[in-house]
């Protein structure tokens, strides 16, 4: 299962890619929120990020007006790995490369188009393992110290 969450920056294109997935058969768990009363993206980053390492979701989306507050937020919970992205290349090798578990989104940086095309990218690219396991490793390793 999918976690989708959002802070009000991101409520409108959280609306828009919620109703891709829906539209896609895309299984998914929204954390929030659900209109554009001002919240604190932290808030929404932990929902999300704690459904993930509970095992209750696999990967997730994060949007707020950015994406960096969000991203910035996720990442501080171990085993998260969060990305920013605007465009195909970086959604494609997060994925590939770095084996980004949260894709984060800026509400205010890509239209809904763009956006739903990166879920896509992030949703179908699976993690190539190798040379690129080892460095996800010590990503492991730094979280721990």
């Amino acid at each position: 299962m999918l976690a989708i969450g959002c802070d009000h920056g991101g409520f409108k294109l959280k609306e828009d890619i919620v109703a891709h997935l829906k539209k896609n058969g895309v299984v998914f768990k929204d954390f929030g929120t659900f209109d554009e009363n001002s919240v604190d993206y932290p808030d929404i980053a932990s929902a999300v990020c704690e459904s993930i390492i509970a095992g209750e979701c696999v990967n997730g989306i994060l949007v707020c007006g950015t994406g960096i507050g969000i991203s910035i937020a996720a990442n501080k919970h171990k085993g998260i790995r969060a990305a920013v992205c605007s465009d195909e290349f970086s959604t494609k090798f997060t994925r590939l490369h770095n084996d980004a578990n949260v894709l984060c989104l800026g509400g205010r940086v890509v239209g809904p188009g763009i956006a739903c095309e990166l879920v896509d990218i992030f949703l179908n690219t699976e993690f190539e393992g190798g040379r690129h396991a080892v460095r996800v490793q010590k990503i492991h390793d730094i979280e721990n110290k």
